[in-house]
């Protein structure tokens, strides 16, 4: 890794560690641009009482919101942890390039941040998972209407 990478690293750390004492979580990121623009996001899940507000998601929004693009191919996403599930899926639909991180998933289960169960949820068959997927077939399809009006919409931005 080179010193600029380390020094993004650092950077998201410093932002989880600064958090902390901000009313967040101990969790910090940065997208940076191939043209080296930055863009913070910190843990606000409690502060904000928003689930979704976690460090890679907060940095994910507010380059998007910048540049004014939902498409990040080309960005880093350094962060002071692995990222969990949620993060990693907002990252791949973001379309990030690469996530450089520090602490690892056994790192943050140690200080109470356990995301082992979001793995597994995944890895079990549906009719054994702890929250219930229920696909209702409605007549003639009409649950795929919206994706029939997406498909005859001549001006949309596919993504």
């Amino acid at each position: 890794m080179s010193t600029v990478e380390e020094q993004f690293l650092a950077r998201a750390i410093d932002l989880a560690t600064r958090n902390v004492h901000d009313g967040g979580g101990p969790f910090g990121a940065l997208i940076v641009t191939d043209e080296g623009r930055t863009f913070e996001g910190t843990n606000r899940v409690t502060a904000n009482n928003d689930p979704t507000a976690h460090a890679e998601v907060m940095a994910i929004r507010n380059a998007c919101s910048s540049l004014r693009t939902f498409d990040l191919s080309g960005c880093m996403l350094y962060t002071s942890c692995e990222p969990c599930p949620l993060c990693l899926a907002a990252a791949l639909w973001a379309r990030v390039h690469c996530i450089v991180y520090a602490a690892d998933r056994h790192d943050a289960a140690q200080a109470g941040f356990d995301d082992a169960v979001f793995y597994e949820f995944f890895a079990k068959p549906v009719e054994e998972r702890s929250m219930q997927l229920l696909h209702v077939d409605l007549p003639e399809s009409a649950g795929a209407e919206p994706f029939r009006a997406w498909a005859e919409l001549t001006d949309r931005t596919d993504y």
